[in-house]
This record gives structure tokens, sequence and C-alpha cells, in this order.
């Protein structure tokens, strides 16, 4: 399954954001995975963010990454470097993309 998301950085925080992205930790890398994501791909445009998300099932991904605290943790840190945030509670499956197109 194959999910993409919009999500905005603060235009004053956008080295601060890329930084982060360089030092994601592992543990959360680790539980991503865990829970069945194969890959993760975030591009920026300006301050707008595109994320491609593929695993198995979205709604079972976040889920899963609301619980556990080292999510909680980057989560808060990514509240404070986003102007509009992706929705880890009840409707974050929700948030998604839709399809217009596909070839």
């Amino acid at each position: 399954m194959r999910t993409a998301l919009h999500t905005r950085v603060r235009t004053d925080r956008i080295e601060e954001y890329e930084q982060a992205h360089r030092e994601v930790p592992v543990e959360l890398t680790d539980a991503i995975r865990a829970a069945g994501c194969r890959s993760w791909t975030i591009w920026r445009s300006g301050a707008d963010l595109f994320h491609l998300i593929d695993c198995d099932d979205y709604g079972q991904l976040i889920s899963h990454l609301s619980d556990l605290t080292v999510n909680q943790v980057w989560q808060e840190r990514m509240g404070e470097l986003l102007e509009v945030v992706h929705d880890y509670g009840d409707g974050g499956a929700d948030a998604a993309l839709p399809v217009v197109w596909q070839l």
C-alpha cells in the first residue's frame, strides 16, 4: 500500500527540520519498519513537504506508532518545526492525499 501525505515546515525552521531528519533515532526507524513500513520518502519544495510511504497498512502503522514513546517525542519535536503537522491521533490514517491520477 502506498500512501502520500502533505505537511509544511515553518519557513524559519527548514534547516532544523532537515537536520532533525539526518538524525532520526534508530529506535524510531526500527519501530517504523517493525510496523510494516518498507519505505518512507519525504520531498521538500519550498516549505511544502510531500511524503510517500510504502507499507502493509497505513492505519495500522499510525496506530502502532502513536503509542510509542520514541514517536511521541519525535512528533513533539516535529510539532515545533512544522506549520502543517501530521495527525497521529485517531484520524491520522485519514490524512492521506487522495489519488487523482495514476499511470
